[in-house]
Parts: structure tokens; C-alpha cells; sequence
């Protein structure tokens, strides 16, 4: 994944600490465990503590709550892993080149009338999301563009549309198909 040279910009640093991992700074900041190596010119996951990191910027706070509010519509009752692969997918069409590159146009894209995610439509991403899922964008931020690419997920019982069913699957989590 390439970082968009507008996020590369630094926010803030980080001092490492005994037990520091990159995936739990990436995790706790909401960046990706790739933008830290790149930003921070590492080739390897090795940190020493003391060691000064820049932290490049993420998400807005808003992006990552109207995210989390989607992973909570979308992934109510699903386990965890189900609700970091939502957010997943929408990192993935927001760095993919076929669908809109931002969260918010990913999230509210219409195609022939109708809207990407149920939610949406419903008015169900209008609610207030959980701490599960919030914890989820954190975690499909800093697993951002490390996973196997999914841009669509699908509850086989329930969808309409044969095409998604044409889709490749990555993977299955609870109810939730995930495909490209």
C-alpha cells in the first residue's frame, strides 16, 4: 500500500517502549503497520526502546467514526474478526482504483440506485457504534493492506444479487462471505 503523500505528513511521535511492537503502535494510533515502516525507513519489525517514531497520519477522527458506526450496522452479533474485516473492506475500496478514495464517498456510494451497504440505506449508520467496534477500525487500520484484498462481503442467506455470488472468497467469518 502506498501512502497518499497529504497522510504521510507527520502528526505526532512515538517513544518506544519495552514491549513496543509496531502492530500495537500502529493499532493504538490507527496507521497501518506498513505507513510506520515506510514513514519511518525501517526494513525490519525491529524497535529499540528509546527509539523516536513518526507517526504519519491516519484517518480523521469523524472518518473513523462514521466507519466504526458502519462496522457496527453492518457486523452487529458477527465476532470480531468478522467486524475488522468490514472495516477492512472499505479501507480496501478506498485504496483500490475502482471505487471512490475517501471513507466517507466509499461508504455513500450509490451505484444504479442503490446505496454499497445496507446501512446506509436503512439509516442504521446513523446509530452510535460500540467500543467492539471501534477497536475494530483500529485494528483494519493497522492491519491496512497487509490482508488478501477483500472489496465486498456478502450474508449468502440473504443477498439479492447473483453477481456477488460470481465474486472470489477470501475468506468466511460468521454469517459474512468476503470476496474480490
Amino acid at each position: 500500500m502506498t501512502v497518499p503523500k497529504s497522510k504521510a505528513n507527520a502528526a505526532t511521535t512515538h517513544q518506544v517502549q519495552t514491549g513496543d511492537t509496531l502492530w500495537l503502535i500502529g493499532k493504538k494510533y490507527g496507521v497501518s503497520v506498513k505507513s510506520l515502516k515506510s514513514v519511518n525507513q525501517k526494513s525490519s519489525d525491529l524497535l529499540y526502546a528509546g527509539e523516536k517514531l513518526t507517526i504519519p497520519q491516519s484517518i480523521t477522527a469523524e472518518e473513523k467514526d462514521l466507519l466504526a458506526r458502519l462496522v457496527h450496522a453492518e457486523a452487529k452479533g458477527e465476532p470480531y474478526a468478522g467486524k475488522v474485516a468490514v472495516a477492512s473492506v472499505v479501507l480496501n475500496r478506498v485504496d483500490s482504483s475502482l471505487f471512490p478514495n475517501d471513507i466517507k464517498s466509499v461508504i455513500y456510494q450509490v451505484d444504479q440506485g442503490y446505496y454499497a451497504f445496507t446501512p446506509v440505506q436503512n439509516g442504521t449508520i446513523n446509530q452510535p457504534a460500540d467500543t467492539e467496534a471501534k477497536e475494530a477500525v483500529q485494528e483494519a487500520l493497522a492491519f491496512r493492506g497487509m490482508g488478501n484484498g477483500s472489496l465486498y462481503f456478502y450474508n449468502p442467506v440473504t443477498a439479492k444479487s447473483p453477481w456477488i455470488t460470481t465474486r472470489e472468497v477470501t475468506v468466511t467469518i460468521g454469517k459474512h462471505r468476503f470476496a474480490k
